[in-house]
């Protein structure tokens, strides 16, 4: 069996609202059920998974910051709101160089003009969006997939 693949998945500002906030838009699950339903997927994938969640911008960027000391093949990040406007988060990521996969619940281009900026995606390694929670999910697959493609 390969090594486990550690991932860390980061969840930006409101997100801790989940399953109370706009569920025309992001449904009625929480955060936490989603949490406990990737935990399991990723054990499935042989993926040691990790979270962080904040509203506050220094916190994630910290948490990026450890990334290479703790470790972490890959990067989930939905950052939220600070996708458009986190120019400090960008070069977070690109300081660590650890591949990272961008996604959003809901589609970002059907929305206000202003959500259609990222301040990340062209250094992602592709970006999920509009899929709803599935996007989660796909993100642990695609990370599974290069992983494993890599370590042959």
């Amino acid at each position: 069996m390969h090594k486990k693949i550690n991932v860390l998945l980061i969840n930006g500002p409101n997100l801790n609202l989940l399953g109370s906030r706009e569920k025309e838009i992001y449904g009625d699950e929480t955060l936490y059920d989603l949490l406990d339903n990737l935990k399991k997927r990723s054990e499935k994938l042989n993926i040691s998974l990790s979270h962080v969640q904040s509203n506050a911008e220094h916190v994630l960027i910290e948490k990026i910051h450890s990334s290479k000391k703790n470790n972490i093949d890959y990067i989930i990040i939905n950052p939220a709101a600070f996708t458009h406007t986190s120019i400090a988060i960008r070069d977070a990521l690109i300081g660590i160089n650890i591949p990272f996969i961008e996604i959003h619940i809901s589609n970002i281009y059907a929305r206000e003009d202003f959500r259609s900026h990222s301040w990340l995606s062209d250094i992602s390694q592709g970006v999920i969006t509009g899929l709803g929670f599935d996007g989660y999910y796909w993100a642990l697959e695609t990370i599974s997939k290069r992983c494993c493609i890599q370590k042959k």
